[in-house]
């Protein structure tokens, strides 16, 4: 049987994209066939214990590819018969793959996210990427946009090797009717109010500023009148962001209409996503590309629990949305085009529901943890 070790910085109980998606890859494996070597956190010790699986914390809070943490990886990886390592991101650990082929790992395999796209680059990154391409077996990656902008930085036989994995979707629990009633109610958002909701964390790739200089278009639009409530924008999560949003939103005469949850546990998630009738984040590249969205998991989460979705045009994103069937891929730095997509769905209710209906339908389709567990078994080589 194939036993896997997963090195990694990106680890619940730490939150995050990445980590819930190297968390969901790790529990679908078989439980006497995996490790897990990854950083402190705190709250590390309940959670691990809730595992059925051995997880091993690294002292701090950030691994780097330093001998310390390469003798620990080499000593698990002997210790616990593993023939199999899995990097939870290819960049920087993936620098380990050498020396773990060394102390007896029969396949490597590294996951890439977005922030790779940024080591593939920039000049001397580009260099230690070209040489974790070489040493692993496999390289994943989220998007076809990621995919050509790795392969570039990569040697022929490392691009030729790449394989697809996005993380997927629970459709049993991101579902209609999980629970937004509720939060409506605790919330005191009207059972009848249109709500534009955003899950995501508060940095400026995501959009939210965007969603907040558009809601005066779509205020014009849609304001009170007629017997119909004025739409309600909900920013779900925190970040360090948050307060200029804030100030933004105050700004433009708009903050009685922009709700600000804070944070938000996971198991809770889903229950907010239901409070909402159309799903937003108008994501944008920055940084000459190297602050992309990976793939926008949040999108799948979102068609899941049948709402339609309005996406940015940055990396992956597109991806995750059938622009015209599940939402619209809009420029996540033109506000007037988010405003009209907006307006166009809380417009038409009907249409938007069978946009979400036609959302959930492709995630049961394509985007289900079972498929992706399917496909990361046959990229470990264990069936």
């Amino acid at each position: 049987m194939t036993k896997v070790l997963i090195v990694t910085n990106d680890y619940p109980p730490r939150s995050g994209g990445i980590q819930s998606f190297v968390h969901a890859l790790a529990v679908r494996l078989p439980a006497d066939g995996v490790v897990v070597y990854a950083p402190a956190w705190a709250g590390a010790a309940e959670f691990d214990a809730s595992l059925p699986f051995p997880v091993i914390r690294h002292p701090g809070s950030l691994m780097l590819p330093v001998p310390s943490v390469r003798d620990r990886a080499v000593a698990l990886l002997r210790e616990h018969g593993c023939d199999t390592v899995l990097f939870g991101a290819a960049a920087p650990l993936g620098l380990l793959a050498g020396s773990l082929r060394r102390a007896g790992a029969r396949r490597i395999v590294a996951l890439t996210h977005g922030h790779e796209a940024g080591w593939a680059a920039l000049p001397g990154a580009r260099w230690l990427f070209r040489r974790i391409g070489a040493d692993v077996d496999v390289l994943t990656y989220l998007a076809e946009y990621f995919r050509l902008r790795l392969a570039r930085a990569l040697t022929p036989e490392a691009a030729a090797r790449m394989v697809r994995l996005a993380p997927g979707v629970d459709p049993a629990g991101f579902r209609p009717g999980s629970g937004g009633s509720e939060v409506r109610k605790r919330l005191g958002i009207d059972p009848d109010r249109p709500v534009v909701v955003c899950v995501s964390r508060m940095v400026p790739r995501k959009g939210q500023d965007m969603l907040i200089r558009a809601w005066p278009r779509v205020l014009a639009r849609h304001g009170t009148g007629g017997g119909q409530a004025s739409p309600l924008l909900m920013l779900v999560s925190d970040g360090p962001y948050r307060s200029k949003l804030e100030r933004l939103a105050a700004r433009l005469g708009v903050a009685d209409s922009v709700l600000f949850t804070g944070p938000v546990g996971w198991d809770e998630l889903p229950s907010y996503y239901d409070a909402g009738n159309i799903f937003a984040m108008p994501c944008r590249t920055r940084r000459g590309g190297l602050d992309v969205e990976g793939l926008g998991i949040v999108y799948l989460e979102a068609s899941a629990t049948g709402l339609p979705v309005v996406g940015g045009d940055s990396g992956g994103a597109p991806d995750a949305i059938l622009d015209g069937e599940t939402g619209y891929v809009v420029p996540g730095r033109d506000p007037a085009a988010v405003a009209a997509r907006l307006s166009d769905l809380l417009a038409d209710p009907a249409g938007a529901a069978a946009m979400g209906d036609n959302g959930r339908a492709w995630v049961e389709r394509e985007w289900t943890w079972d498929l992706v567990a399917e496909r990361l078994q046959s990229i470990l080589g264990s069936r």
